[in-house]
């Protein structure tokens, strides 16, 4: 049986805590450098070599061992079992499964009964000339002509992607190579670590207030020369704040000493009570704008659209050969249509003011308790909790499941994403789990 010399083990990863650790191992384990089979260095010796301590790898493993990667304890080393070792994503690919009888708030979505009606414009769609064309065109122009005077800058080229995350997915690949250094905000959507980490890049974390990505975490982030940036511009789709246009100026400020390129992911589109903007109108040659339609007009339409300089846009649908080489001209064309149908518009407004009057609810309802929560906008609630171990325990055995927060970070917590989109009852039922929630553990009622 191989074994693993640690000191050779500790050369190739470059993190220092235990999700850093956990994700590069399983690297090694999936591209073979680490063979199935083999047994793992001690941990004292390893994490003498690492420079931390055995308890933070003593972590690194436990996180392999819940994903059935390695088996075995002890001083002796740990055995690498592989047995789920895969394309997965580290943090989508382990959410949960619950019983029916569970309140699951743990996703962010829209409710299918606010979706606009797609009767009409799928009718419409299936007339178009282009339909069932082989043809690999980027973008239909009836879609084009509809995002025309609604794109927040004067772009060079559009592409139309299989949704937002399709969009992010190519748009890194194709751009990033594996060991490049990408400064992302953080808290963010786990989607977004996933595809990050999948590209083989490192992940430089830049911290956020209410008013978007703080300009002194960014110039740290900058300092680094990073190859990539990626923020949501517009409403955020975990914490539901927003980039104020004066931080936006501000980070503007600190990007033009720099050449790295920007991706924008506005995922929720115009269910967001702000505005669509966009740092492409300062560096159009070098910003990604990405604009999803899945929260507004329903996510079965796969269809997001992204803004780029033309050398990008070829880069990456040349990159998107490798598997569908165009979207759908059907979903294109009927989303062209709902982009111009004054009756869709004013029941995406009338669903924007439900998800606003569920998400206040509940907000108001947890005040009743002592809790105040940050009135933001979108889909759901982003609430910092004492434990957030103890909040996740406590609020399960009240059958009800939220996001843990500790997803959203490299390698941070202490928060839970509770969604409301779906939440049209039980606010006073659901408060007073969080509340309980919201305790210190052990603290008495």
């Amino acid at each position: 049986m191989q074994r693993i010399e640690a000191k050779w083990l500790a050369e190739l990863l470059e993190g220092r805590n235990a999700k850093g650790i956990a994700v590069e191992t399983a690297r090694l384990i999936r591209t073979g450098k680490i063979p199935v089979g083999a047994r793992l260095p001690a941990l004292r010796e390893l994490a003498f070599f690492l420079g931390i301590s055995p308890a933070t790898l003593s972590g690194a493993w436990a996180e392999l061992r819940r994903q059935k990667v390695i088996s075995g304890r002890g001083r002796n080393g740990t055995l690498i079992t592989g047995k789920t070792i895969g394309k997965a994503p580290a943090r989508t690919g382990r959410m949960g499964h619950y019983t029916s009888d569970a309140l699951d708030l743990s996703f962010a979505v829209p409710d299918p009964a606010l979706l606009p009606d797609l009767t009409e414009a799928l009718r419409t769609a299936a007339q178009s000339a282009s339909l069932n064309s082989y043809q690999r065109s980027r973008i239909e122009p009836a879609l084009e002509e509809a995002l025309r005077a609604r794109w927040p800058y004067g772009y060079e080229a559009l592409l139309a992607t299989n949704g937002g995350y399709n969009a992010v997915y190519a748009t890194v690949h194709a751009l990033v190579q594996p060991g490049d250094l990408v400064a992302c905000e953080e808290p963010t959507a786990i989607r977004l670590l996933d595809i990050i980490e999948d590209a083989g890049a490192k992940i430089i974390p830049v911290a956020c207030d209410d008013h978007g990505p703080l300009p002194a975490s960014l110039s740290e982030a900058l300092s680094l020369k990073p190859v990539l940036f990626v923020y949501q511009p517009r409403t955020h789709s975990v914490t539901g704040r927003h980039v104020t246009p004066e931080r936006l100026g501000t980070l503007g400020e600190l990007l033009s000493s720099s050449n790295v390129l920007i991706l924008e992911d506005d995922g929720l589109g115009d269910i967001s009570a702000y505005p669509s903007q966009s740092l492409g109108s300062r560096f159009p040659e070098r910003v990604i704008h990405v604009q999803s339609f899945s929260k507004t007009y329903g996510p079965d339409l796969r269809l997001a659209v992204m803004s780029a300089p033309d050398e990008i846009v070829e880069k990456v649908q040349s990159y998107r050969l490798f598997s569908a080489g165009w979207t759908s001209r059907l979903l294109q064309n009927v989303a062209a249509s709902l982009l111009s149908s004054e009756r869709t518009a004013r029941e995406v407004d009338m669903a924007r003011e439900v998800y606003k009057q569920r998400r206040t609810a509940l907000i108001d309802a947890l005040e009743k308790h002592g809790i105040e929560a940050f009135r933001g906008d979108g889909l759901c609630i982003w609430l910092e909790v004492p434990s957030e171990a103890y909040a996740m325990v406590t609020l399960a055995a009240h059958k009800i499941a939220v996001l843990p927060g500790a997803k959203c970070f490299l390698d941070g917590g202490g928060f839970i994403r509770i969604g409301t989109s779906m939440l049209d009852r039980k606010y006073d039922e659901v408060s007073h789990a969080i509340a309980l929630a919201s305790r210190s553990p052990g603290q008495l009622l």
